[in-house]
Order: structure tokens, then sequence, then C-alpha cells
């Protein structure tokens, strides 16, 4: 069951996920309290997970890796050992942003950021196919982002996240 989050609640997490940095003063002025309750409150959505961690976003272009590649994955053989085998070799793979098992005709939806063309050819042969798991990758380069958040939809869970 989802834990319980107030109009405070939400607002607090609004601004969290846009801008980790914010002191609990800061916060406790934008939402109307006081720091005390307002820590509380903070220490209560990380103790309860709904806060999992504060991160630094960083700018990939400014650091040189803004070849970034949709690659969709079937394994020769999805038995729950070659998925386990699969995972747990993508979770060491730093090339590896972000994956997910989908539904359909494919296992693994990966999201692969590096330098270049040259670097992902590397990456995927002497770490993805070199598994002996691959039977299948359909790749496709992020040509420009449209989007890029990390922020979770707060207003499909509140009524309305006050601006």
């Amino acid at each position: 069951m989802p834990e319980t989050l107030d109009a405070i609640d939400a607002r607090i997490l609004e601004l969290i996920q846009n801008d980790a940095g914010l002191s609990v003063a800061e916060i406790a002025e934008r939402v109307g309290l006081s720091s005390s309750p307002c820590w509380r409150r903070i220490k209560r959505l990380e103790d309860t997970g709904i806060i999992q961690r504060r991160v630094t976003i960083l700018d990939r272009e400014k650091l040189g890796l803004s070849f970034e590649v949709y690659c969709t994955v079937k394994l020769a053989l999805p038995t729950k050992d070659n998925l386990d085998a699969f995972d747990q070799a993508i979770s060491g793979m730093p090339e590896v942003v972000q994956c997910a098992t989908v539904t359909g005709s494919a296992d693994y939806e990966l999201r692969i950021v590096t330098r270049d063309m040259p670097a992902f050819d590397a990456f995927l042969r002497e770490e993805l196919l070199s598994l002996g798991l691959v039977s299948n990758i359909e790749s496709r380069i992020v040509i420009r982002s449209v989007k890029n958040t990390t922020a979770a939809p707060l207003g499909l869970i509140t009524p309305h996240v006050p601006g």
C-alpha cells in the first residue's frame, strides 16, 4: 500500500527532487513550516523509502559522454539462470545507465551512455556480446533528447502540488 502523503509532503518532495542541495531551513521556509517539523517529515520520507537517495546530476556532454543509445536485447535462451547472469553482468557495466526487463519480443531495454561510436562498438563487442547470452541487439542512437528528467510525476498522486 502506498504511503499517504499530504500536500506539504508532496511539496517537500517536489523541492528536493528538483534541488537536492536545498537546506532543511530553505525547504521549511518554502513549505511554511519551521525547521524541526520539516526535518521530521524529510526523515520520515527517507525512513519509509520514498526518498531513496539524493544525487547530483552531471552534464554528460560537458564530460564528453554525449553518445546515448537505446538497445533492445534478446537473450539466446531466457532461462532463470541466464536472466540472473545477465542482470548481474549489467549491474557491473557503467555504460548502462538504465536497464529494464520488458514485455514483447525482447527481454531487456538498455540505455547506454558512452563517448562516441567507437566506444559504443567496443562496449557491444567486449562487454555485451562477450557474455555469450545475447542472440539479438537492436540499437537506436539518440539524435536529440527532447525530455530527460529524474522527477517523479507527483501531480499523479496528489490532487495538486502547489508551485
